[in-house]
């Protein structure tokens, strides 16, 4: 027996999680059309993995919103979604270890940003956030944004995965729009052999979403399906592709066919086809 597995045993038995109540929990898994889409057996596994979630998290209402239980359900679950074939609980949630509290505004947040352009004069400006996930701390959401989603499967959105996937990402350094792969990863034979495979795909699907989404915007072409704001960076690309992913997968793998077998292979090892 391995020392973590013993290690995981002791938790078990000295802090053993507590199960969400089946009310809550049914009433969050019908909210979301794509939680409720799961297979029995994942809806399970989910639960656990979102008890433990709200043990070790702290959920912090701003501009005085109460976070309720049912609110910080709702967002565990979605947050939880992601690590859903990574081992138990506890080694599934060591991937969102570097951070305790998350930040539930009412609705849109606006923070003050700064930039330097090339002529080394300093601008601000304010930008506003549905969410943002800070590397090495906090997550915030818009409890707005994240109740809107119950309503948006078919745009295959998701505020709470979206922030949660920049999490992933961040696992490794910035977020830069590949997280850290594991060894083997679709046959590759090290991790740089893994990056480049990864980014031969990501690449190219970036580039030519981005141009949709200028000829849409500059020159009244047709909208693509995908959330646009993917086209303003790679690690944006990436959140919304996740989200994507996970809330409609069918129109996702329609859409990016070089992507979705990628992102099944990083969110389901060992998953076949």
């Amino acid at each position: 027996m391995s020392l973590r597995r013993f290690w995981n045993q002791i938790q078990s038995r000295l802090a053993p999680v507590p199960e969400i109540d089946a009310g809550l929990w049914l009433s969050a898994i019908q909210a979301y059309p794509f939680l409720q889409a799961l297979a029995l057996a994942d809806q399970a596994k989910l639960r656990a993995l979102a008890a433990l979630f709200l043990q070790r998290k702290q959920f912090h209402g701003a501009h005085g919103l109460e976070v309720t239980d049912a609110m910080a359900v709702q967002i565990a679950a979605q947050a939880c979604l992601p690590l859903l074939h990574w081992g138990t609980p506890r080694e599934a949630l060591t991937w969102y270890d570097d951070f305790v509290g998350i930040v539930v505004h009412p609705g849109e947040a606006v923070a003050r940003r700064e930039s330097v352009d090339e002529a080394g004069v300093v601008h601000y400006y304010d930008e506003v956030l549905l969410g943002e996930a800070m590397e090495g701390g906090p997550v915030m959401l818009s409890w707005q944004a994240v109740d809107d989603s119950r309503h948006s499967m078919a745009e295959g959105t998701s505020v709470v995965i979206h922030e949660f996937a920049h999490k992933i990402d961040m696992r490794n350094g910035a977020a830069d729009g590949c997280p850290p792969l594991p060894p083997g990863f679709m046959g590759s034979a090290s991790t740089r052999a893994a990056r480049a495979l990864w980014h031969a795909a990501w690449e190219p699907a970036y580039e030519k979403f981005r141009e949709q989404v200028i000829i849409a915007e500059r020159f009244g072409g047709a909208q693509p399906w995908l959330d646009s704001y993917g086209a303003t960076a790679p690690p944006e690309f990436f959140a919304v592709a996740c989200e994507a992913y996970f809330v409609n997968r069918a129109q996702f793998a329609q859409e990016f066919p070089t992507l979705a077998p990628q992102l099944a292979a990083f969110f389901e090892p060992g998953r076949k086809g």
